[in-house]
Formats: structure tokens, sequence, C-alpha cells
């Protein structure tokens, strides 16, 4: 078990009580949020896949047992965290689902195991069938959709959240190795799927160049090669050295191949590069010793590659297995063991974040972890550093895995340091309020329980408000809040917006200047006009990320309006504190309290949550004063073409085999659609697949307009 499995299975699933599972299945989603965000949008992981892996497994064990969990923002059902808005949006097609994990040659063999299952039932295959894997090489870039109309190159965009990427077709067109026209006859639509990277040598001589223009050096080719991307001068991406692998397709008008082997011979025959390591393996053992090639080559290849994937080769196969809630069931990603190094751990300090939760993190005598300097390392919880034992002094081994923040994995005991002591964890924050810890019920996070009133936490809110994915306010970084912060500048969201009238003060602070002052004041009156949703995540609610503000949004449209249903739904929940603990009851606390939990992926943790943060001390005077800086505009649903579908109401039930059930909600939702998951009387459109229950009977009970996969693929315009 890894290190992170360790660690969010101090107590099993099967020992969980509902209020224990409820808690940390709360926890884990917002972790994982978190470190989407931290991958997919600013480039800036901070743990290895392997434990990311690892709390995404018991998050999926604990939705097993408590399936009603499931029904919130999970990120058992999303791919990433929505994209930045620095370019236009693009809605895709098909989704771009993420990949399943296999750590072990166990894995492996369950996986291929799994899918012969399958076969077996649907297609009655026979017991000495040959199930052939296309297997391929996994590379460490940033995945990229490009859409091909008559063979010319009219769109690409970035992967996104999966459903919606931005657009970065100027910039994907300066690659060498992404063909403005196709070679050959091709399909009239044709999307094709693939990877950007940056070679290692390209990246060495990248850095060398922003080190002698006195600029900060990349930390890895991946981060290189999506910083390249996100350029918003071309020429800027032009001269830097990007490569692209293609790989799979998505839209395509005509399907003229029936393997993804055959695929790949096709795209290079189009003008594409395609990996040339890739090969069919037609057994495990066969696919296994292709992983241990591939391992022993890993050093010696011009990219970075982070793993193996494996896919059935036969295209009717695929399409017959179909999609869980956010990956082919057809296909696998076998990940590397991460890099592990020994070194001292000099100290343990305590971060504090803005929602109050502590973090020990282990200060390190420096040490080259795959030609990277770390000096730092996350230790987690108390939890974990009473597990591990660790103490300071003590010589540990840590573990990297590509551009994050290491983790201790263990403590290297004949090495102890004589006189070591166990380390206490602080029983109070360390701000200078020294506020009181606390941990929840159930859980292992210990927080501040200053709330608004920490320093810590209103600093930490504060960058997240400025940050991309929130206010996007250019030029004010973390060093410029704390500076600000600690001259007692700003303490509130509202103060960012007060600052303009210190231009003048601000420019005769050391490193700033008149441009650089006018430049801030510029940036910041630019968002005085704020997007509803961007508004609700730039608070910073506990649990509520972009996808889950993109919902309430929806919901209540108009700031005002949600703030009055959220003042209510305070009351409501303090007159009811025994109904809210349970579950199904839940809903009838009040009108304000029960829309909030029937907002559909939102459920009663989440709603407790955000309704509890609104009762906290100066929270809503704290959010009225920033409202009243601002311009919030209405939440309005943004659709492809003519959006057809606009006000219809619609539920998928069933297994829809042509792309899935996640495929079709955000296509209908593209299309202006409202997709929900339960049927009631509001809804207007029910689309069944194959093995439909009992909410396609329940929409024949009441009268509602049902359609057959055929025919909501027609009406999708898929057909």
């Amino acid at each position: 078990m890894s290190r992170a499995a360790k660690l969010v299975a101090a107590i099993a699933v099967s020992d969980l009580t509902e209020r224990q599972a409820r808690s940390e299945h709360a926890r884990l989603a917002q972790e994982i949020g978190r470190h989407d965000k931290l991958y997919h949008q600013q480039d800036a992981p901070e743990i290895a896949d392997s434990d990311y892996d690892a709390l995404r497994r018991r998050l999926n064990e604990i939705e097993t047992r408590f399936p009603g969990l499931s029904d919130l923002a999970s990120p058992s059902r999303r791919v990433a965290p929505p994209p930045v808005e620095t370019f236009a949006k693009v809605v895709h097609a098909k989704p771009m689902l993420s990949l399943d994990n296999a750590f072990s040659e166990a894995d492996v063999t369950e996986f291929v195991a799994r899918v012969r299952r399958a076969l077996e039932r649907d297609i009655e295959l026979a017991a000495d069938a040959e199930v052939a894997l296309a297997c391929e090489p996994k590379i460490d870039g940033l995945s990229i959709s490009l859409r091909y109309e008559s063979g010319v190159l009219v769109r690409g965009a970035t992967r996104g959240d999966g459903a919606e990427g931005e657009d970065v077709t100027s910039n994907l067109r300066t690659i060498a190795d992404i063909p403005a026209k196709l070679r050959g006859r091709v399909p009239a639509v044709l999307e094709v799927r693939g990877e950007a990277y940056m070679e290692r040598a390209a990246f060495a001589e990248l850095n060398a160049r922003q080190a002698a223009a006195d600029e900060k050096p990349f930390a890895n080719p991946r981060n290189a090669a999506a910083g390249s991307l996100r350029q918003l001068d071309p020429t800027i991406t032009a001269a830097r050295p990007l490569r692209f692998f293609a790989y799979s397709w998505g839209e395509v008008d005509r399907l003229g191949w029936e393997r993804q082997s055959e695929f790949l011979e096709r795209a290079a025959g189009w003008g594409f590069a395609v990996n040339r390591r890739s090969a069919v393996c037609r057994s495990v053992a066969e696919t296994m010793a292709y992983y241990a090639r591939l391992g022993e080559e890993r050093a010696s290849l011009p990219y970075d590659i982070d793993g193996v994937v494996y896919k059935v080769d036969r295209l009717d196969w695929q399409e017959r297995l179909g999609f869980a809630s956010r990956a082919p069931r057809w296909a696998i990603a076998h990940k590397f063991p991460a890099e592990q190094v020994r070194t001292r751990l000099r100290a343990i300090s305590i971060q504090v974040g803005r929602t109050g939760a502590l973090t020990p993190v282990a200060e390190l005598e420096p040490v080259s972890v795959g030609g990277v300097m770390v000096a730092r390392a996350t230790l987690h919880n108390a939890e974990e550093i009473a597990r591990l034992d660790v103490r300071e002094g003590d010589l540990v081994t840590i573990q990297r895995a590509g551009d994050v923040i290491p983790q201790v994995l263990a403590v290297v005991l004949p090495e102890r340091p004589r006189g070591a002591r166990p380390y206490a964890f602080p029983e109070s924050c360390p701000c200078p309020l020294k506020t009181p810890v606390a941990a929840a019920e159930g859980g292992v996070v210990r927080r501040c329980s200053g709330g608004l009133e920490c320093p810590f936490q209103q600093v930490e809110r504060l960058r997240h408000l400025v940050s991309r994915q929130a206010f996007d306010i250019e030029g004010l970084g973390g060093t410029h809040i704390e500076a600000f912060w600690r001259d007692g500048w700003i303490r509130t969201p509202a103060d960012l917006f007060r600052l303009p009238a210190r231009e003048t003060e601000i420019a005769a602070r050391e490193g700033w200047g008149e441009t650089s002052a006018a430049r801030l004041v510029g940036a910041i009156e630019a968002r005085r006009t704020i997007g509803f949703d961007r508004f609700l995540n730039g608070i910073g609610i506990p649990l509520i990320g972009e996808a889950t503000a993109r919902l309430l949004a929806e919901e209540y449209r108009d700031a005002d309006a949600w703030l009055s249903e959220m003042l209510a739904a305070v009351a409501e929940r303090a007159a009811h504190p025994e109904t809210i603990r349970k579950e199904k009851a839940a809903v009838e606390v009040g009108p304000a309290f029960g829309r909030l939990c029937n907002i559909d992926q939102i459920g009663v943790t989440t709603a407790d949550a955000m309704v509890a943060f609104f009762a906290e001390g100066r929270t809503v005077e704290v959010i009225r004063d920033l409202r009243g800086q601002l311009t919030v505009q209405p939440y309005e649903r943004r659709v492809i073409g003519d959006g057809k579908l606009k006000g219809e109401v619609v539920v998928f039930t069933g297994e829809l085999k042509t792309a899935g059930r996640d495929a079709a909600k955000a296509r209908a939702e593209a299309l202006g659609a409202k997709v929900t998951d339960s049927v009631s009387r509001k809804t207007t459109l029910v689309v069944a697949g194959e093995k439909a229950g009992s909410k396609a009977r329940k929409a024949a009970e009441l009268g509602i307009r049902t359609l057959t996969e055929a025919e909501w693929l027609a009406l999708a315009g898929e057909s």
C-alpha cells in the first residue's frame, strides 16, 4: 500500500460509520479538488501521482459502501477542474476523459480479466480468445485536441476539465509536428488527440535562456510545455521547441479503421508524429515485458514518460465495453514507481491554509531528487506524523514523482540521533491570535478555529481570490499580498479593491515604480465587474470550487438573491441542528436549505459546510463589503450553436453504448439543457439506454418524453 493510501486508511472503510464516511468523503473531495486545480490549471502539483491515486481509491471505496455520497460534486464523477479564462472556451464534441491506474502486474492482470469477463457476457467470447492490447508510452505533457475539416486544421484546444478546454489554435500552429493540412484521404471532420511535450535537451536550453534573462526557470519539461502553450503571444510559443505525439481521436464523421493500432498507422500517413515505441501485446506476460523494457529505456528517452497506457486494440470491443463515470473501461494507465532518496529532517513547521487546515511540513537538508533540489516535504497531518513516528533530526526517506512537493515515506531508525523527541502537534494556531486547534469529527485534518480573524487564513484567502481560477488579478502575487497585509493595507477581499486609492504610495514602494503601480491598478479595476460564478469561487467557501460555483450560479443566477437565500438557510440550520445530521430528513429543514441540498451534485454534506461557513462570525459582513465594491454580473450559461435544447431538463438512464453517459451529459449541457440525475415533474426529456430501470418507468408514469440512445444521437447531431 502506498504512503497516501495508508494516510487515508486510518479506519477501514468497512468499519466507518455513516457520519465518519460523510466527513471523510467531504475532506477527500476537497483535497482531490485542490490537487486537480494545482496540477491541471496552475501546473504546480504538490503531491506525487501515487499519493493522488491513493486518495482517489479511498474515495471510491467509501462511495462503493455509501452510494449516497456519490451524488455530491464528487471527483469520481469529473475529470478535472474547469479551465482558466485566459483563452476562449472550446466545448469538446466528445469529452476528453482520464484513465484509471494500475500499479502492479496484479492490477494489469485483473484489468485484462475484467475486460474478458465483460466480453464473455456480452458477445460470448471464447475462453481461449486473444485480447490484444495496444501499448504506448505515457508521455508527461499536456493533452491536446486538434480539429480538422476537409483535412485543414481549424481549431486546437487543451483538455481543460474534459468537457471544456482552452482555444490555443494560434500557439499549436507553431508546432512543427502538427500539420496544418493532412496528407491523403481523410474524414471530412476529424478530431485528433495527443500530447504536446518538450524534450529534455530543449528544456535545458530554455532554462538556460531563462536564467540569462534573469527570469524564473521552469521546474520540469511538462511545466515548460504547459506555460509555452498558454502564452497570449504566439511568437513566444514559436520560440520554444514544443513537440507533439498523436495517439487517439475524438469526433470523426466516418471511422475508417477497426483497431487502435491501425489508427496510429493512419495518423502517421496523414502527417502526424506517432510514438514508434507503441506496440500490440497479446498476453499479460507480453504486456509486462513491454512495461519492463520501457522502464529500462526510460532514462535514455529524449522525453519524460511516467508510465505505459494499455488499450483494448479492437474498436468494436471498445464500444461494447463503454465508459465508467470518468474513464473508459477498455484502457488503463500503468504507472512507474516514484523515485526515493534519503536526507535529514531539520525541523517540522506548520502551514495554515485558507480554510484553517494546519499542515505539517518537513524542512529538509536540500537533496537532489530527479535533478531537482528539494528542501521541503509534506507530512500531511498529525496522524501521519504519529504513524511514521518522525522526529526532528531523523534521517528520512522521501519520494518525489514529477514536479511535486515530496512526501516523507519512512524514518531510518538506526540513524535516529540520540535524544530525538516525539513531535507534539500544536494545540493552538501558530498565528498571533493563538486560537485553539480542533479536529473535525471523524476526520484527521486539524483546523484553526479563528476563521476570518486568523491572519494566516486572511492571507491565504486573499491569495485564492486573486488567483487565476478566481478573480485572476494579474500582477498581484503572493509576495505582494503578504507585503500589503503586513503594512495593514489589506485585511479582507474588499480591501483589495481599495488599493487603487493608494496608487501613489504603491509606486513609491521598493521594486514598484509608476508603471508597475498603474498596471496593478488597471488589473484591479478590470475586475470590478465580475461574473457571478467567479465571485462565488473567489470567496473561498469550503468544498466549493469552480465546478460547484458554476452549479450554484446557475441555480441562483443573481448574487443578492443568493446571499438572501444563504442567510435564510443559516437560520433554518440553527433551528434544526439535529435534523441536519439525518441525510434523508435534512432537506426538510426549511425551503432555503432544502433548495441548496436539491441542487444537482451538491447534496447535504456540501450544503451543510456551505451554510456553516455563513454562520461564522464576520463572514456575511466581509462578503457584503466585497459585494459593495463590485458589479456582479448575473450568470448566463454558455451554449454552442443555436442552443436547441435550451429550457430542457434532461435525465440519462441505463447504459449508453456509443460514448457513455458522461459524454452525453456534456453534449446536452453544451446544447443548452440542464442535466439532472433524478426524474421529477420538472424533467422534460429522458434518454433511456440499455437496462434502463426505475427512472424510465417513472418517466412513463409521468408521461415524460423518452428517447432511445439512437434517437438522442440524432437529436444531438451525433448520429
